[in-house]
C-alpha cells in the first residue's frame, strides 16, 4: 500500500506538472522527484520483502493493509510539507516578499 500510494501521488504530480511544464512557477518539478524516489524506495522495500516472505507477501493482513497505508499517506504529507517550504523560501511569485516590505498607508 506505501508503494501504490506514493505511486500514485507521483502519477497525479507528473501529470500535473507536464501540463503546467512551460510556466513552472510553483516548483512542481521538486515534488515529483520527491514522490517518484519515495515510489523507489517503497520499491526497493516491496522487492526485499518479497524475498523474504514469498507467498506471504501476497496475502497481507487487512491491518497490516491499513498500517502501510497511514504510512503511505505519511510518506505524501512529508514530501508535500517539504516542497511548500521550498516554495515559501524561494517565494516565486514575490507574495511573501510583498507582503513584508509593503508600506502602510496612513
Amino acid at each position: 500500500m506505501t508503494l501504490l500510494t506514493c505511486v500514485f501521488a507521483a502519477v497525479i504530480c507528473t501529470a500535473i506538472w507536464y501540463k503546467n511544464a512551460p510556466e513552472s512557477k510553483m516548483n512542481l518539478g521538486l515534488l515529483c522527484w520527491l514522490f517518484w524516489g519515495a515510489s523507489l524506495m517503497w520499491l526497493v522495500d516491496a522487492i526485499f520483502e518479497y524475498v523474504k516472505l514469498r507467498e506471504a507477501f501476497f496475502t497481507p493482513e487487512p491491518k497490516d493493509m491499513l498500517n502501510d497505508f497511514f504510512l503511505g499517506l505519511s510518506a505524501v504529507a512529508l514530501g508535500l510539507v517539504i516542497w511548500i517550504v521550498v516554495l515559501l523560501i524561494k517565494d516565486p511569485k514575490g507574495v511573501i516578499k510583498g507582503n513584508l516590505f509593503k508600506k502602510k498607508d496612513k
